[in-house]
């Protein structure tokens, strides 16, 4: 098993013993990070169906850090999802919207917050690695020097578990965020845990 592999099912190992809501955290802070670097790009290249999913995954963000009232907000921008052209059977016929690194993202970690199931959150983390990987080839499209893969991917994976050592220091708080949190910890919280996870660098 080489380092990538190795990490990778460290971050695994992380998520299965952490609770659900520190799972929804951890899966919001991937789909912040990948949203951010989405939203930079030119306007041309920025796909409108992920763009549009911005409202669904702040209210993601309200609900994993205790507001329990964003529950409906995060159920309807599924729903609405599952209703729309973007959610298919069509394979390459459909539209290929929803398979956006940064859309995906955000439809796993409002999945997460919902269902608490442990693999919508190990899906989230294997989308950034997804989006190193695509990075990297875009770079050796332009004829750039191209840094090493396994680098890049290794560098992302280490970011993952310092996310979730971060996380578990607020695993107290964070066991009961489904059932609501008092507004003073929300907001403490947003600053502690939000602002750090959601940084691209």
């Amino acid at each position: 098993m080489n380092m990538r592999q190795e990490l990778s099912a460290s971050v695994e190992e992380r998520l299965t013993a952490m609770s659900s809501s520190e799972r929804g955290v951890f899966a919001a802070g991937i789909a912040e990070r990948l949203m951010r670097w989405h939203e930079a790009l030119l306007e041309e290249e920025r796909a409108p169906f992920t763009m549009s999913l911005r409202p669904l995954l702040n209210s993601v963000w309200e609900g994993a850090l205790g507001d329990s009232t964003a529950f409906t907000a995060v159920k309807r921008g599924v729903a609405e999802y599952m209703l729309s052209e973007y959610c298919h059977n069509d394979g390459q016929d459909g539209p290929e919207d929803a398979d956006d690194n940064a859309a995906a993202a955000t439809l796993y970690a409002a999945h997460s917050y919902l269902f608490e199931c442990r693999d919508f959150a190990v899906w989230a983390s294997r989308r950034a690695v997804d989006a190193v990987d695509e990075h990297l080839e875009y770079i050796a499209e332009q004829e750039e020097d191209l840094p090493g893969l396994d680098e890049a991917t290794i560098t992302e994976l280490q970011r993952q578990l310092r996310d979730l050592d971060l996380i578990a220091t607020y695993s107290k708080d964070l066991r009961l965020a489904s059932l609501g949190l008092p507004i003073d910890t929300s907001i403490r919280l947003r600053v502690e845990l939000r602002t750090p996870l959601s940084s691209r660098d």
